[in-house]
């Protein structure tokens, strides 16, 4: 099942996917949920797989969930927080790897549950992938089939830097191969440095061959506290096809996450 036969509507949500770990998929995903609810929409974050997680208590926490929650000024209940984060595992490695080491079965019926359960008290999810779109989640099904089940808008974050443009088509090629509408491609100086004339033509390419809209530029250097909720100028408050009307804007204070 995905989108509709899924119970998802298309506008209740957006996907955050990356071309990499590490690309600055969190940051992303913490602003567009900022500037959902600055918007006055009724928004929730979800990380429907997080490795890496951090004990506190008898419970594990998501760090990429809490950079969301922290940054919307968000108090998630443990019930809702279970939902918001349905697997939850402490080795930062792959999903497969980590789910079969702990014995068990990632589930998309179990996924879709807890994020349907989330939309009968939002508006609105910003979901965040892990790793990139084929990232394995065992039984021989990738990150991809989790964000095909929500068919929701997909927010490609990419690093400018050489080797993006095969990394970042590739993921666009994926995505569109599912049928996946892709709300746009938001560029992530991950490493520290000036943007040279590669990194600037490559989002000039990736913006050509891509065909679709560079939503925003972030540079290097900032800290999760310079996370402002308009960073993305050009995206919807609630009565908007934000996925229709992208345009380039630059993120002062924002890094990779």
């Amino acid at each position: 099942m995905s989108g509709w036969q899924a119970g998802f509507d298309p506008e209740r949500g957006v996907f955050v996917t990356g071309t990499d770990t590490g690309v600055g998929k969190t940051v992303v995903a913490a602003a567009w949920l900022c500037q959902w609810r600055a918007a006055g929409v009724d928004a929730a974050p979800m990380k429907p797989v997080q490795t890496g997680c951090v004990g506190r208590g008898s419970a594990l926490r998501a760090p990429d969930l809490e950079v969301c929650l922290d940054s919307a000024g968000m108090k998630a209940a443990p019930a809702e927080y279970a939902r918001m984060a349905p697997y939850r595992y402490r080795p930062a490695c792959s999903p497969h790897l980590e789910a079969r080491m702990a014995g068990e079965t990632i589930s998309l019926r179990r996924i879709r549950s807890a994020a349907l359960a989330l939309l009968r008290n939002h508006e609105r999810l910003v979901v965040e992938g892990a790793g990139g779109v084929m990232a394995p989640i065992g039984g021989g099904r990738t990150m991809l089939d989790i964000m095909t089940m929500f068919g929701f808008p997909v927010v490609v974050v990419a690093r400018p830097g050489l080797g993006t443009l095969n990394h970042t088509l590739l993921t666009l090629d994926a995505l569109r191969g599912r049928g996946l509408p892709v709300a746009g491609i938001v560029i992530n100086q991950a490493q520290p440095g000036k943007m040279g004339f590669i990194e600037k033509d490559n989002i000039r390419t990736l913006g050509r061959l891509g065909r679709s809209p560079i939503l925003a530029c972030i540079p290097f250097g900032g800290t999760r506290k310079g996370l402002s909720p308009r960073v993305f100028p050009a995206g919807a408050g609630p009565e908007r096809r934000w996925w229709r009307v992208g345009r380039a804007a630059r993120i002062e204070g924002a890094g990779a996450q």
